[in-house]
């Protein structure tokens, strides 16, 4: 599984300006509330929450992920925002994060889950690919940047 191939334009907001940790997973989930593999928006909600207070998943170098493995799912769902300034999101780092991405699996995907949390966590970590993911001007953009970023990455 590619971020590209999971990742649609319809779950893709830029430069969003929630004030708090709590509002930014709200948008998130907003933008895959309607997706074909989400089944219970509420359960994923109480899931995803439930895994942030367990630890913060704002995971340096200005990217936050959060993400639960869930009965609320079918299919892997993948979401991503960018916002429009820096917001603390607790991150491990200590520094304020710009990208979002909401990732939710279903309990019984868990090697998919971790494989997907460490392709997205190698894939934004490179410095250019999350520089330019920040100025990212269209959701077309941001599907070309995986794409190109991914080219050299094996498929899982």
């Amino acid at each position: 599984m590619k971020i590209e191939g999971l990742l649609s334009l319809n779950h893709i907001a830029l430069n969003i300006e929630p004030a708090t940790k709590q509002q930014v997973i709200e948008k998130m989930l907003s933008l895959v509330a309607a997706h074909v593999g989400v089944t219970n928006i509420g359960k994923l909600k109480e899931d995803v929450l439930r895994r942030e207070q367990e630890m913060s998943t704002g995971i340096g170098r200005k990217i936050a992920l959060p993400h639960a493995k869930t009965d609320a799912v079918t299919e892997p769902v993948l979401a991503f925002a960018t916002l429009k300034s820096d917001l603390n999101f607790d991150s491990i780092d200590n520094e304020p994060v710009r990208l979002i991405f909401l990732l939710a699996t279903p309990e019984e995907m868990l090697a998919e889950h971790l494989k997907l949390l460490g392709r997205i966590t190698r894939l934004a970590g490179r410095d250019e690919l999350r520089d330019r993911l920040v100025l990212a001007a269209s959701p077309e953009e941001v599907l070309e940047l995986f794409r190109e970023g991914e080219k050299d990455f094996p498929q899982i």
